[in-house]
């Protein structure tokens, strides 16, 4: 049966790829959603200012998913304890709303919510408001699935509102799923801080022209001019594409490599003549072609070509 529910949870780019990923969703829209709880006493520029919200529309066929779980996972997009919007931005507009469609919706809503505060996850109040819905127009084609289209810009927007961090913060990821969709290699490298065989690997010795990404997220990590002979077996670069895509967590003996945003494991830091060089492993990257970036949502790297 298909059904509708409609979410805000601020800019709303960032909430369409968690639920595409979900089966049983049929389409996802961004738009605008109205918020008929203003206050009929307020002026005519407060009510434009305040009246529609940033929001998504999911349609989804209830055969294959519930509603009550997708509200688990709203409640893991959006901080809840946020009234004048989210994260790094801020305004009536980017506020977090939950609008019910029906009875049945607006209990489930209630119930989840009474159970995010039972849980006591955040010390501040809960204070996400459960609306009934009026009404909401789709966005520009433009802001469609943006972070399919621009996938560089739409990460970069992500990690540097606070978004990533705050979900990273209250939420660990439970990955015990990955073992479904990864190899038992590319599992062990990236969720067990494994090492793959030399010389045997994917990259080690790659001469084409493109960028890695994490294999999980899809983050911007190297680039092949960067990429060194390699004399270990594995892929050696001289510097990452971006610093701030890459964590050094220093340990007793080495200095690991992960992702900044999915925390996956990459490999080590080494350190020869006063120089660093960043040794990854193969089965955590995976290779976009310079000729396929602007069909991957990669273009803004064509500049480095």
């Amino acid at each position: 049966m298909k059904e509708y529910a409609t979410f805000a949870g601020g800019c709303f780019w960032c909430m369409v790829a968690p639920f595409d990923q979900l089966t049983g969703i049929l389409s996802i829209r961004s738009g605008y959603a109205r918020d008929e709880q203003i206050s009929s006493e307020a002026s005519a520029l407060v009510k434009k200012e305040n009246e529609y919200v940033e929001a998504v529309q999911i349609v989804w066929d209830s055969s294959h998913i519930t509603f009550e779980e997708l509200l688990n996972l709203y409640w893991q997009q959006i901080d809840p304890t946020d009234s004048a919007g989210q994260f790094s931005d801020r305004g009536p507009s980017y506020r977090a709303i939950i609008f019910y469609h029906n009875e049945k919706q607006k209990e489930a809503a209630l119930d989840s919510k009474r159970k995010l505060v039972q849980s006591g996850r955040f010390k501040n109040p809960i204070v996400t408001p459960i609306l009934p819905f009026s009404s909401f127009y789709e966005a520009e084609e433009q802001q469609q699935d943006y972070y399919r289209k621009n996938t560089f810009h739409y990460k970069l927007y992500k990690e540097g509102s606070g978004r990533t961090d705050f979900l990273t913060q209250h939420w660990p990821k439970d990955r015990s799923y990955l073992k479904k969709i990864l190899t038992p290699m590319q599992y062990f490298v990236t969720q067990e801080n494994g090492t793959e065989p030399p010389f045997t690997n994917l990259y080690w010795n790659n001469k084409k022209q493109g960028i890695y990404v994490d294999l999980l997220t899809g983050e911007a990590l190297f680039k092949t001019s960067d990429q060194l002979p390699s004399h270990t077996g594995w892929p050696v670069f001289k510097r990452p594409i971006l610093y701030g895509n890459i964590k050094k967590v220093p340990m007793q003996h080495e200095t690991v490599l992960k992702s900044k945003e999915g925390n996956n494991y990459l490999g080590l830091l080494l350190t020869e003549e006063n120089s660093e060089y960043y040794q990854v492993n193969s089965a955590a990257l995976r290779f976009i072609p310079k000729e396929k970036l602007k069909e991957e949502g990669y273009e803004d790297f064509l500049i480095l070509f």
